[in-house]
This record gives structure tokens, sequence and C-alpha cells, in this order.
């Protein structure tokens, strides 16, 4: 009788030898070239427990449990080899043992057996699975242990011998690696046998991209009119120019309004072409969906069917109501392990993809090699996250064959941080000669000192049009409520979709001259191509004031413009409070805070003043490693405490358009894509101090699992989103 893999409810059967091999196929396949012996070894021997008898009555239908995935575990300690290739057993371990479940917390050996953790698993496994025959394995596979010469000399590699953090980071780095090749081709091996018709190839013709790109620039250059204008041609091509080298990490400072985006991605196209089919793929990584879409839809436009764009992020729904295999389909199957030519997704999606416990999530880092990766607005990156997220950028361009280009108009100097870091990584500069940054100083900064909401509305109500940008909603409103004539409001209480109709509004009346006032919390910064007379910005990081100056005179017509930064009573939290009280001292010191002096000196005191933050969340830490060797690393734990953003919101859908309500009407015919398709129509409430409060009155209600709807639509307003602080007090 055939040992089995896998049955189908028909009876089609696949043997366990075929899974087997043709899971180490994939996996060395998917391994760039260090990995490949590693990468096979894992999918040989990845589910050589079902090899044992109880497996396999289950597999012909028993129900009978069987704990097949730590036998491969088990196994690693009984080859006879060098103490080299001893230190990369908890790798292997750790990879076996979770590939269905996850990789796992290491433990220690003291940790009982009714712990999930390696030790755990491996001492309860030693009873459950001890009296288990899956000794048949040994007469299909003969495979030996690898040589781990080369992973060992990648570990080491430029670094002291009690530099045990870098030692630790790597690696945890190569075995969430391994465990992403392993689980991908496991998948898809597992995909091939039960559904043979899958069709996952998605096109890019980078050469037609590249050509499309380069038309387009040429038509801007011919349009320019204006010496800006100019400009945004002679800084691409220095940006180009600069970006044929070795480097790892390339940095594009270029001004607001300079043409980032377009610069970026002809610099990518220009490293792919150069790479010779080394560089395979672009990751284009942004801060914020509202970014995404519109950057989305500009590459779209730009490439028409020369290249498929794989959009991943929580705003996006893929329209496949059927099963046919259609672009759509390819794309919305991409997501699950990023295989596409072309990527766009969110910071969070990115680095929480990297640093993830389980199969599901990781299935992606295998494809962030071999990479081109543009970090758009890369000075949003959070303090406390940003020591692993450039420590992973470093890995993924140093181990993985990526590039790595960080987009920035207000580019910290990174360099100690890379040194302490990231040792051994090369980095550079692509605009070097800033001469030309002259023509975009568009206006000027005036500091207003602390001032009161009344006097800011009058003073900004005396232009044609103007930007008043806050760092609260509770504010964005209170101003909105002063302002009179044509007003507008922008904050995230707003469903997404809401604020793209009202930013269209706000297009169409700044393009038709007609008077207006827009009052909006930060939102405005990043990707959205506005252009006021006059920006009003309530004091925060010297980032986000000149992010905001960016909207001020943006194509350079008037010959004077300000922006007026105020202060108000209101206090920051965390570490909006700490980059405030950096700014106002700036502002003191500079008399120019758009200079590149001011923004160098800005993340001096920003990074340098708080390094003890900067250098938290190392999975070393002793919080996540327990010491001794690399079987006490908690993969789990430090996953589940890694938190780009601190998530303590939970969406409510707004129910107040016919799009909305068919949306519901039909959700249980498809409640995975109706959930995507309403976070257009979402709005993200604090748990305890919104959400809970409306929930326990009964003005939200759980219209189905986890999903919940605002009752009374009175809660909401078009203008200025939701009410949640709306009094439903009735008087009799």
């Amino acid at each position: 009788m055939a040992f089995l893999a896998h049955r189908t409810e028909d009876n089609r059967e696949q043997t366990l030898i075929d899974h087997l091999n043709g899971v180490a196929k994939l996996s060395e396949d998917l391994s760039l070239t260090p990995f490949k012996p590693y990468g096979r070894f894992l999918g040989l021997h990845h589910d050589i427990g079902k090899y044992a008898d109880d497996f396999q009555k289950r597999v012909r239908g028993a129900n009978i449990r069987f704990e097949h995935a730590i036998c491969g575990a088990i196994e690693l300690d009984k080859f006879e080899i060098s103490r080299v290739q001893k230190a990369f057993i908890p790798m292997f371990e750790y990879c076996i043992a979770g590939h269905h479940t996850g990789l796992p917390d290491g433990g220690s050996t003291g940790s009982g057996e009714e712990c999930a953790d390696l030790h755990g698993r491996l001492k309860r496994a030693k009873d459950y699975v001890g009296n288990a025959d899956y000794s048949a394995y040994k007469n299909e596979i003969k495979e030996i242990f690898p040589d781990t010469s080369a992973l060992f000399k990648m570990l080491t590699l430029n670094i002291s011998k009690d530099d045990n953090r870098e030692i630790v980071e790597r690696y945890a780095f190569f075995t969430r690696y391994l465990f992403s090749c392993l689980t991908d081709a496991d998948y898809l091996d597992t995909e091939k046998f039960f559904m043979p018709e899958t069709d996952r190839k998605l096109k890019a013709d980078f050469e037609a991209v590249s050509a499309a790109v380069n038309r387009k620039m040429d038509e801007l250059n011919k349009k320019a009119k204006t010496e800006l204008q100019r400009t945004r041609h002679r800084l691409l091509e220095q940006a180009v120019t600069g970006s044929d080298g070795d480097e790892n990490i390339f940095l594009l400072n270029m001004p607001t309004g300079s043409g980032k985006t377009l610069c970026s991605l002809k610099t990518a196209l220009d490293m792919i072409g150069r790479s010779h089919g080394k560089l395979r793929r672009i990751i284009y990584v942004i801060p914020y969906t509202s970014i995404i879409e519109q950057t989305a839809d500009e590459f779209t436009n730009l490439f028409g069917d020369h290249a498929d764009i794989l959009q991943h992020h929580s705003n996006y729904y893929f329209d496949t109501e059927n099963d046919e295999c259609t672009t759509e389909k390819k794309l919305q199957l991409a997501c699950e392990n990023w295989d596409s030519p072309f990527v766009i997704t969110t910071s969070v999606q990115f680095f929480q993809s990297l640093y993830h416990y389980r199969g599901s999530s990781l299935r992606k880092m295998h494809n962030m090699a071999e990479s081109v990766i543009v970090f758009d607005e890369i000075h949003l990156l959070p303090l406390e996250m940003l020591q692993p997220c450039l420590r992973g950028v470093g890995y993924i361009t140093q181990y993985l064959d990526s590039k790595a280009i960080f987009l920035s108009a207000t580019m910290p100097d990174y360099a100690r941080l890379f040194n302490d870091y990231l040792p051994g990584c090369r980095y550079k500069e692509l605009i070097t000669d800033r001469a030309d940054f002259v023509f975009f100083k568009k206006c000027s900064y005036r500091y207003l000192g602390k001032t009161d909401i009344e006097s800011i509305v009058c003073k900004a109500e005396e232009y044609t049009n103007a930007l008043i940008v806050v760092n609260s909603r509770k504010t964005a409103r209170e101003v909105y409520s002063q302002l009179s004539g044509n007003k507008y409001h922008l904050s995230t209480y707003m469903t997404p979709n809401d604020r793209s109709r009202v930013i269209e509004c706000i297009r169409k009346d700044l393009d038709d001259g007609v008077q207006l006032t827009v009052i909006s919390t930060s939102l405005i910064e990043a990707g959205v191509d506005l252009d006021f007379e006059a920006v009003f910005r309530q004091l925060a990081g010297l980032d986000s004031i000149l992010q905001s100056g960016g909207r001020c005179n943006r194509e350079g017509r008037r010959d004077d413009a300000e922006v007026f930064i105020f202060e108000t009573d209101e206090k920051g939290r965390d570490e909006l409070s700490l980059r405030t009280e950096i700014t106002r001292g700036l502002l003191n010191d500079f008399e120019d805070i758009s200079s590149s002096e001011c923004i160098c000196e800005y993340y001096n005191r920003l990074f340098y003043n708080k390094n003890d933050m900067i250098d938290r969340n190392s999975i070393s830490d002793k919080e996540y490693y327990s010491g001794g060797g690399m079987d006490g690393i908690a993969f789990r734990t430090y996953a589940e405490h890694f938190e780009m953003i601190r998530d303590d919101t939970v969406a409510v859908v707004v129910d107040n358009c016919k799009e909305s309500s068919d949306i519901l009407a039909g959700f249980c015919n498809d409640p995975k894509s109706a959930r995507r398709r309403l976070q257009r129509y979402s709005v993200a409430l604090k748990y305890f101090s919104e959400f809970i409060p409306m929930l326990e009155t009964g003005r939200i209600e759980e219209k189905y699992n986890n999903l919940f709807v605002l009752t009374d639509n009175g809660d909401y307003s078009p203008e200025t989103g939701i009410l949640s602080d709306r009094s439903n007090d009735i008087i009799f």
C-alpha cells in the first residue's frame, strides 16, 4: 500500500514521496542560490511524520489526530553532524515544526510538556509519537544533512563574535526566509494537486513600461514652461545617473512637488533594465491607502496593458465572482505570496509580513528577494519600529539580492543608524547637487506662536483659498464649525468614499477659482496634490509642517506665499508630543526651517536624543530571547508584539448610500469580498472611548460576525464624518 500525502473527495491520491519531492524541488527553486540546499532539505523532511500508520489511516478517512509536523523536527537530532551543522538544527526545527501552525517560540529546555513552544512540543511529541513508526521515510528519502558552512559565513560576516544581538537577528531573519520558501512551496504543491488548473502567471514587460515612462517624461519636459518645471527634469536625470551602482540602499531626497513618484519609478525601472534579469520585481511600499490608490491609478494609466499591478491593501476589492482564470483572479491569488512583477502595498503590510510568524503572512517574504523596493515617505516610520524596519531592509538588500530606494522630501540622516544596525550595508545619496532645490522654495514659514482657533479662522478667510491643518479630528471638526462661506472638511472620521468625493470637489473649486477654505487633519499631507494660496499648520513635527507646506503655492505660480505655524492649548501625545517639542526649539534656532541644515538637525535631535526608544524591539531583547543557543528565540511572541500601528480601533460601516446597501444585502453570498469592499464605507473608531459607548447604547450593531454597522445615519455627516459624541438623550 502506497504512503499518501493527500486524497481528494473523488479518491484521487497524491503519494507522500511525490509530495515531498515536489515541495523539495519548489522550495529549492524559490530559494536564492546560497539557501537552495537548505530549502531542498526542509522540503524533503517537513512531512516525514505522515509515514506513521495513524496518519495513513487519517488520510484514508479515519477520525484520528496525529501531529505529523513535529516528527521531522525530532529526527534532526539523530544526524551525526559537525558542530557548525548542529548550530542550525534549531533553525530547521522551527521551520519543520511550524510549517502548519507558524514559527513557534523556542522556549527553554525546561519548558513543560503542556507548552506550545518548540521545546514543549518536542518533549510532548517524544511521548506522543514515541511509539509511532514513521521510519519508512528512510526507504524513500536518502538526503543527507546539508553543509551549513555557507550559512555560517553569512551569519558571522562583518561582525565580532561578541555581537550577540546581530547574530540572533540574522539567525531569525534566515529562519523566516527559509520558512517562507518552505511554506509557499508546500502550499503551491498541494494546490497543484487539488486544483491543477490554477494559473498564477502575471505579466510585466518592463522594457515596454520603461518606454512608456520615458515618453511621459519627454512629454512633461516639452510642456515645461516655468523654471520649476524644467528643474524637475534635471533632478530626474541626476537621480537616474546616480542609481548605477552596487550599493544596497539609495536615498532619493527631493523637495515636495518635485516629481518624486515618477522619478522613483524611472529609477527603479532603470535598475531592473541594467540588472540583466537579476532583479525581477518592483515593490512600492506606501504609508497610506489613499496614496496607494492614487499611485496605482497613475501607474495603471501609464503602463496600459504592459504590466499587471498587484494592489495589496485593505481598501482594494478583487471583483472575482466566478472561478474563471482572469487577471483579476490571478492578482487575488498573488496577494498570498506576492508572486507578481509589480506590487503596491502599505508599510504596515510589508513590515508585519516580514516579522510575522504565520506561514500565511511569511509566504510573501521570499518574493521580496531580487526586487527593487521603493519606500515612499520613509520618514513616517514610527520611532519604536525604526530599528527593526531598517534592519529588515538591510537584510533584504544584503542577503536577498534586492535594492531599496528611500523616498522623502524630508529625508532623515540615517548614517549613524545604518552603522549601528546594518553592518556592511552600503548606501548612496542619489541627489548630491541640491542647487536646484531653491526653485522649490515656493513659500516662506512664519511662526505665529500660541493663538486661538477663532483668530486662525479669521485670518484664513482673508485668502481666496486656504488650507488649515490640525493634529486631531476633534480640532478639525471644531474649526469647521467656525468657518463660513464655501468650506470643506477632511479627516479619518469620514469614510474613504466621502473623502475621495470631497477631494474632487476641492480640486474642481481650486481649478475654477472659487473661494474656499479647507480644514484637514494630517491625512492631506501626503499624496494629495492640491495647491493653496496660504496654509495654516498647527505645530507638529517638522516633517509634517514641511509636508503641509508642499500644498502651498505647489506649482510656484505666486511670487509670495506663506505657511503660518500656530499653537493652541491642545496637548499632543507620545511621539507627536516629542516631535512637536523638537520643532518648537528649531523655530527659535533657525531662520529658515525648510533648510537642509534644519531638517538634518531635526532628525539628529529626534533620533539621537531618543536612542533608547529606537533601540527597542529587537528579537534579541530579553523579552524574546532566552539566551544560550538559538533554540530560545520567541518568534511568535515577537510577532504578536510587533505593531507598526497601535491598532486599538474597530471599523464601523456607514450604510448611507446605494453601494454600501447593495454590498450589505449580498453579504452572505461572499462575506470575504464584501468585507473588503465595505472598507470604503467604514470609519475606524477608538475601541474604548468611542466604539464601546456607541455599541452599548445601540448606536452600533453587530450585523454579522464581527461586522459592525452604524444603526442611525443621524450619527454620521457626509461633511464631517461620524459623530461619536452626539447626544441621544431624549427629554420627555
